[in-house]
């Protein structure tokens, strides 16, 4: 009997340590947010076609189809709109890359209307690469999310944005970059691409409701 007592407690330290390896080999920047996997998709694009389409609204008519990518090269926050609401609680991932040394690349989300700053402002390597934000309907807002990131000229990156609360999470190739807690949501259904004045490019869009 003490044989199989010892047997068993042999086993649980070998599980608990096997667990805390497992624990160290957490990927720095991983996080456990609500919605990150799973739900329905409810729209998808990969812009194999000649031009953005009906799906879509832009103003500026900059935005074209390059190489199956959705691609501009300057305009000046007009940027291009997606005409299918998003659900309340989301999912939204896809491709971007920027073949400029100023990097920025951004899209926005929630937003009451089609224009730039009706919503969420994301920005990956903005101001001419030298700062990545969330913004609450101002990008260049006080309450704005900072962090110290930059984009890789031609380098093509995973955004995923994802939001089951108050909170919207942005992740980049998987990995958490930052979280824009609101105790007033924005509850604006559309989603956007902007652009300011660097060459790029967007691809797989899809839309997941959680």
């Amino acid at each position: 009997m003490r044989a199989c007592r010892t047997t068993a407690f042999l086993a649980a330290v070998a599980l608990a340590a096997g667990g805390a390896a497992c624990a160290k080999k957490k990927k720095p920047g991983a996080a456990t947010v609500e919605g990150l996997t799973g739900g329905v998709e409810v729209f998808s694009d990969d812009f194999q076609r000649d031009k953005p389409g009906d799906g879509w609204t832009q103003r500026s008519g900059k935005w074209d189809v390059k190489d199956g990518w959705l691609h501009c090269a300057g305009d000046r926050n007009e940027g291009i709109w997606l005409n299918v609401p998003l659900p309340d609680r989301v999912r939204v991932e896809f491709d971007a890359r920027s073949l400029s040394e100023d990097g920025d690349l951004k899209f926005e989300i929630f937003a009451t209307d089609q224009r730039h700053q009706a919503g969420y402002v994301v920005i990956m390597g903005g101001w001419k690469n030298t700062v990545s934000i969330i913004a609450r309907l101002d990008e260049h807002g006080e309450d704005r999310i900072e962090k110290d990131l930059s984009v890789e000229k031609g380098r093509t990156y995973r955004f995923a944005a994802v939001r089951t609360n108050g909170t919207l999470s942005w992740f980049v190739d998987g990995r958490l970059v930052a979280q824009y807690p609101d105790e007033d949501p924005i509850r604006g259904r559309y989603f956007g691409f902007n652009d300011w004045a660097t060459d790029v490019y967007f691809d797989n869009l899809k839309v997941f409701r959680l």
